[in-house]
């Protein structure tokens, strides 16, 4: 064997094994900075708990799962900009956890275009739930879901003032028959009926009416920084109002943002808490395990996504298509760790789970 030949049987062998362990691209786009920056910080720290304990091991038959995130900026252009990067150029295998409603809306002809899956999307919207979006498999339960459960448990400890307080975007809108649901079943209607801009939140007219309307309660439907604007600017009107939010802001990177504000506020769950549940055991003794002392409701969502794509690459064999792991996705049942996602050619809610928590004095969910 020559120089030139030997030398060409080393170059093809590097290229075989490196093909052989490439990684399995994941794209997500998202608000890496923005409004919704410190939820989104914690959701991908928890979904990177679990990618990189399953890289440590192996990855997916010797492959590794990495994904490529690329900052929206919580901007509906920019989220549809990066996807066609992700999809189109960086030929990623899936979306992952795209963040906002209309954000999440705007790719829909794409992932249908290139016949792409996207996994766990940040978002309750009815819109990705019914009628059943093909490529669009859901991990969390809907917006609606949790703001009827927020307004019938307000009815059921006799508060029947309630002021219902919207971003108007799709988001909005959606929670908000959510809340309307639940007020129409309980016989309430709101003593006020507001709605703010998404990116030019306003609540200077907002909040003396909801003073004025003397609300026991106010649900106020948005995100981030957004929301804790509008329950500053509410309470500092004079309204002694119960506050209620949506899972969308349950991090602690938005009690933060509250400070001293956030003591009693309610904020809805769609995972569980508790220590019974094997999901929320796992991932926070892989948490304390990383340094992290508090496992956040946002973390703990990150990481249920993250298990469930997993799954479903590993079930989808070597070397995974989009094809392959859409048809995988299709006839999918697993257990979680005492919760179960399910997904069918007629279904792809994957868990109904919703609950309750408050904002502790030391800036702590509870039940």
């Amino acid at each position: 064997m020559n120089y030139l030949t030997a030398w060409l049987s080393v170059v093809l062998l590097w290229l075989v094994q490196s093909a052989a362990l490439a990684d399995i691209l994941i794209g997500q786009t998202v608000g890496v900075t923005g409004t919704v920056a410190a939820t989104v910080k914690e959701s991908m720290l928890g979904a990177n708990l679990y990618f990189d304990n399953v890289n440590a091991k192996g990855g997916i038959f010797g492959e590794k799962i990495k994904v490529i995130t690329l900052d929206d900026k919580f901007d509906t252009q920019l989220t549809l900009a990066n996807a066609k990067t992700l999809l189109e150029e960086r030929k990623v295998l899936a979306l992952f956890m795209t963040r906002g409603t209309p954000h999440a809306q705007g790719i829909l002809p794409l992932l249908r275009q290139h016949g792409v899956p996207l996994v766990g999307p940040s978002t309750g919207a009815m819109v990705f739930h019914q009628p059943v979006q093909p490529q669009v498999f859901n991990v969390r339960a809907t917006y609606q879901r949790e703001a009827e459960k927020a307004i019938t448990y307000l009815a059921s400890i006799g508060i029947t003032r309630i002021a219902l307080v919207h971003v108007n975007d799709t988001f909005g809108i959606d929670a908000l028959a959510g809340a309307q649901k639940g007020m129409t079943v309980n016989k309430l209607t709101p003593v006020v009926l507001a709605k703010f801009d998404r990116s030019k939140p306003d609540f200077s007219a907002i909040a003396p009416q909801v003073a004025k309307a003397e609300a026991q309660a106010v649900m106020v439907i948005g995100s981030g920084t957004a929301v804790v604007q509008g329950i500053k600017q509410i309470k500092a009107s004079g309204s002694g109002a119960q506050f209620v939010t949506l899972s969308n802001n349950a991090s602690e990177g938005f009690v933060k943002l509250l400070g001293e504000q956030g003591r009693g506020v309610i904020v809805t769950q769609v995972f569980p808490q508790s220590f019974s549940y094997t999901l929320v055991k796992d991932a926070t003794q892989l948490a304390k395990a990383n340094g992290l002392a508090v496992l956040s409701p946002a973390m703990l969502e990150g990481y249920a996504s993250a298990k469930v794509l997993t799954e479903a690459l590993r079930r989808s064999g070597p070397k995974p298509t989009r094809e392959k792991l859409l048809t995988t996705l299709e006839n999918f049942i697993y257990d979680i760790g005492g919760l179960e996602v399910s997904y069918s050619n007629s279904d792809h809610t994957g868990l109904d789970f919703a609950d309750l928590s408050i904002i502790t004095v030391d800036g702590k969910f509870r039940r």
